[in-house]
């Protein structure tokens, strides 16, 4: 095989890695918090997100470039930025990671508890739901990344054929005239979910490795990656948004004041019963797939932060680490799962993808002067709109946390 069919391979395999750790979750909480703005502003807002991320994921990339080996964000961060860069990156993982963690157990909960209900009709518990999903993702953990990424293979190839089906099938249900709803300033709120929608960049300095630190292919990779994850939401936001209405008992604003998901919402709002259960399997595999990988980068982030060594007791520790508290949290406060969302979008993504690299590479060009094309044109003046940007939603996520 030539060198550049295995190289064509691998931007392929690239892209799909950066498109599948970007749809998930985060899917589930998108249409009760755009829902009040609209589907046209979500258009606006969910391209800027894009624009957004994808810029601060090439800033990500050059200062990676920077290392001849395989290194983390914290590690640039403390070359970068000193030994205070190095400690804020490494509690914004631990704030990003334990919010999505809180999250995905809040919400998977939820839906262990329908997906047992609609596949034996028996009634359980949310709580026990959570446990049990808990309890069971411990075990694949400690069984290993060779155990979890067969049984996440299984998971996306569910996933990705209940996301098809339900489009196909529930398009012709879709009412436009939900669509037309516009308003703007109720649009902001959903900015940080939308944002941590296209949290990738934990991926960029494997993906540098296995490309070879080949900076075309990255850079494309990176583009390519990431918009098919866009292109996908707006499609999911136009079919939640035109099926299920805004107002009134069963519409995304109870899911917004229920802290739960729009799928939950579908009983109601369709008649056509296997639309609901195609929606709520595809709600499942979503929250599995999406926990499960978080769970396995958080567990290997804990090993290397605390020096822990992934043995048999290690790994029993870093599980428990990983699992114990999100659930805890969760079962106290069970409807925080948009919450938790839009938590980790505004104060541990925006920060940590956002604000992080822009600074990272203002010290490596302009203060350690380090030789390097730019893969994000504009000089300071970019840097410092991210930093803007960033601040920027930062401050629309306190000031609605207080309204």
């Amino acid at each position: 095989m030539k060198s550049n069919d295995v190289s064509q391979s691998r931007v392929f395999g690239a892209i799909l890695l950066i498109t599948g750790c970007c749809i998930g979750a985060g899917m589930l909480g998108l249409p009760p918090l755009t829902a009040a703005g609209g589907f046209k502003p979500t258009i606006i807002l969910f391209v800027l997100s894009w624009l957004f991320m994808a810029s601060t994921g090439l800033l990500l990339l050059e200062v990676n470039l920077w290392f001849s080996e395989e290194v983390s964000i914290v590690t640039m961060a403390g070359f970068t930025l000193g030994k205070i860069g190095k400690v804020l990156g490494w509690v914004l993982f631990a704030f990003l990671f334990y919010s999505l963690m809180v999250a995905f157990s809040a919400g998977s909960g939820q839906l262990c508890a329908d997906f047992v209900e609609e596949t034996v009709g028996i009634t359980i518990p949310e709580w026990v739901g959570g446990l049990v999903l808990s309890l069971l993702f411990g075990v694949f953990l400690y069984m290993g990344t060779q155990t979890v990424d067969r049984i996440n293979r299984l998971l996306m190839v569910c996933l990705v054929g209940t996301y098809f089906a339900l489009v196909g099938i529930g398009s012709g249900h879709v009412n436009r005239g939900f669509l037309q709803h516009v308003d703007w300033g109720a649009a902001t709120v959903a900015i940080p979910a939308m944002i941590i929608s296209f949290g990738y960049h934990n991926l960029i300095p494997s993906l540098t490795t296995y490309l070879k630190h080949d900076v075309k292919k990255l850079r494309l990779s990176i583009l390519v990656g990431s918009s098919i994850p866009l292109l996908i939401y707006l499609m999911w936001e136009w079919l939640m948004l035109g099926l299920i209405p805004l107002d009134g008992e069963g519409g995304l604003q109870q899911a917004v004041s229920e802290g739960t998901m729009a799928t939950r919402l579908l009983r109601n709002a369709v008649g056509a019963s296997w639309i609901v259960d195609l929606a709520e399997y595809f709600a499942f595999f979503a929250i599995v797939t999406t926990f499960l990988s978080v769970a396995l980068g958080f567990v290997d982030f804990l090993a290397d932060g605390l020096h822990v060594k992934k043995d048999g007791k290690g790994k029993v520790l870093l599980c428990t680490l990983s699992l114990a508290p999100p659930f805890l949290f969760s079962l106290i406060y069970p409807k925080i799962f948009l919450m938790a969302l839009s938590y980790a979008g505004a104060f541990g993504a925006v920060i940590l993808f956002g604000i992080l690299p822009a600074a990272m590479v203002w010290s490596g060009r302009y203060v350690k002067q380090l030789g390097h094309k730019p893969l994000v044109p504009g000089g300071r003046l970019t840097l410092i709109v991210v930093i803007l940007a960033s601040l920027g939603v930062v401050t629309l996520e306190i000031i609605h946390q207080f309204q």
